[in-house]
């Protein structure tokens, strides 16, 4: 696991020798800070709703972008065969990359704390704020997230051309986010099943301070599928 935490610490800082970092940083808190001020200030609502339904989407687009990079081009540079060439296992190498994205998430989330805390602190005398919806529609970003970094990761594995990297990841993470959009065109039997492979269905609930197993279960077996696939393609780069 130390492996793993170090090529964590490498990627992590190689995030923000590069604009990467920033202008995906600067694009979530700049989309996700305006729907969360236009709530307050134009509908005059101390409300987090807005910012917790922006997010979901959001991450469709920044997740493939901060993963694009992580091993795409690493194989145009030729530095992957140098990496793999190491004692290192394939999982710790996948590992030490999806931690140093997840890590990225986390900051951009940091950010966001400012937000709840504001909420409140605009309380209305007398009445008590639930910081548990709050606590648990974090949590579900951060399960969504990685979700979305594991199938990003294995899209970066496909091609040397990061663009192409962030295109498949992009079409992955919203395949599983709109999936359940469809399934009212659906039989009630099909519908079921499309709705329980939709990231934001079961964000939804989280979102609402319900801690389901079964939600719990789906991200963690979404997230451990991409990266399943993420180490599989870097054992075909290394053969």
């Amino acid at each position: 696991m130390s492996t793993s935490l170090a090529i964590a610490r490498r990627e992590f800082r190689t995030f923000f020798n590069s604009p990467i970092a920033y202008i995906v940083l600067g694009g979530f808190l700049l989309v996700a800070g305006w729907m969360y001020f236009s709530t307050l200030f134009l509908a005059g609502q101390a409300s987090l709703r807005a910012f917790f339904g922006i997010s979901p989407v959001l991450f469709v687009v920044f997740a493939p972008a901060i993963t694009m990079r992580l091993v795409a081009e690493e194989r145009k540079a030729g530095t992957l065969e140098l990496l793999l060439s190491m004692p290192l296992r394939d999982w710790e190498v996948v590992a030490g990359k999806f931690l140093a994205a997840l890590a990225m998430v986390g900051v951009g989330l940091l950010w966001t704390l400012p937000y709840p805390i504001s909420v409140a602190a605009l309380t209305a005398k007398g009445a008590s704020f639930d910081w548990g919806p709050v606590a648990a529609g974090y949590l579900g970003l951060l399960l969504m997230a990685s979700s979305f970094i594991a199938m990003g990761l294995w899209a970066s594995t496909l091609s040397r051309n990061q663009i192409v990297g962030f295109i498949i990841g992009l079409l992955l993470c919203f395949a599983f986010y709109f999936v359940d959009k469809f399934a009212v065109l659906l039989p009630d039997t099909l519908a079921e099943v499309f709705q329980y492979l939709s990231v934001d269905y079961h964000f939804e609930n989280i979102a609402r301070g319900v801690l389901d197993s079964r939600d719990l279960l789906f991200y963690v077996s979404l997230t451990s599928i991409g990266l399943l696939m993420t180490t599989r393609s870097l054992a075909a780069v290394r053969q």
